[in-house]
């Protein structure tokens, strides 16, 4: 039997409270509706802490009401609280900002749920291209939908931050000429074993999000 975790709980209460449905909210907050669904039925999710701060602005509260911290706190003890604002980013901002690539996550669908799987990027001629093993379970998953690609920037000594999804079909780059392209824009994975699989997702739809904190009284 499945256990749903209390940041699950509180994302899926809230959502009720508000008259939304998990698409809505994953519109608001510039996520995947398929990884909001996860997030609110997973016994242990784990999720960025850029991606806490966007559910809680689409949710209109803050992060700590968000994830429970000082609820334990006596009544007016808990101090001014952080509520994350987000602001609409142009198609040309969020091509900007990953322009220069770095890591995000591919979100996808496989036999057991929605799956957030962080890799190493590159941007090619518009695209997202990164590398993956190649029994890695995205490989199933490429021509049966659209997947997604979530890419966040968060500096909390700022308060302020950046997040990108782009939309679009992936497909295995097997042709010679683009694998050579693909492998020229220097895509190096940190993590260790053979990453020899290249992804291209053909990105039809960019959207973004910039994250600030306004402060309100507890």
């Amino acid at each position: 039997m499945s256990v749903v975790g209390d940041l699950g709980r509180r994302v899926s209460e809230r959502r009720r409270q508000l008259g939304l449905d998990s698409e809505e909210v994953a519109d608001r907050a510039g996520m995947d509706s398929g990884y909001v669904r996860s997030l609110e039925t997973s016994p242990s999710p784990q999720p960025s802490r850029a991606a806490l701060w966007r559910l809680a602005a689409a949710l209109e509260m803050s992060v700590d009401d968000l994830t429970g911290s000082g609820q334990e706190a006596p009544p007016g003890g808990r101090g001014p609280t952080s509520r994350p604002v987000l602001e609409t980013l142009t198609t040309e901002e969020c091509r900007a900002l990953v322009g220069p690539g770095g890591v995000g996550r591919v979100v996808f669908t496989d036999d057991s749920g929605p799956v957030a799987l962080p890799v190493n990027f590159r941007m090619l001629h518009g695209d997202v291209v990164f590398r993956t093993e190649p029994t890695a379970n995205v490989l199933s998953a490429l021509g049966s939908g659209p997947i997604s690609f979530e890419v966040d920037h968060l500096d909390e000594a700022l308060t302020e931050g950046w997040s990108v999804l782009a939309r679009g079909d992936g497909h295995r780059v097997d042709d010679p000429g683009e694998r050579e392209e693909a492998l020229s824009a220097g895509i190096t994975p940190w993590a260790a074993g053979d990453r020899a699989s290249l992804v291209r997702v053909e990105v039809g739809r960019w959207s973004g999000r910039r994250i600030r904190v306004r402060t309100t009284g507890g």
